[in-house]
């Protein structure tokens, strides 16, 4: 079985850094830090981005139900929009969500 690093080279070679970028919600650049091993930032965020967009991993929602992983990293980095009152039910459960990547608490 492959793994994430190894389904994202894949995903590259099939079309380019900049596609695959742009669905898994990441720069081109750091795409490509990640592939040459170089990228100082948080792996397992681009992880869970991978394994959503490019291996169908899916979690618990507590506002949507199922939803691809990397919609749920979408959602959680999404800024807190009151006059949109599904971003202010997702922006409050995302705060406290077992699935949250960050743990975002502040007021």
């Amino acid at each position: 079985m492959s793994t994430w690093i190894d389904m994202l080279r894949e995903a590259c070679a099939a079309s380019s850094q900049k596609a695959v970028a742009s669905r898994i919600g990441y720069s081109p650049a750091t795409i490509s830090q990640v592939l040459s091993g170089t990228y100082k930032g948080d792996m397992t965020r681009v992880q869970a981005a991978v394994e959503g967009a490019l291996m169908q991993a899916v979690v618990e929602c507590p506002v949507m139900g199922t939803l691809e992983r990397h919609r749920c990293i979408e959602h959680q980095r999404s800024a807190f929009t009151p006059t949109n009152p599904m971003r202010v039910r997702l922006y409050k459960a995302c705060r406290t969500c077992p699935n949250n990547m960050h743990k975002n608490t502040e007021d």
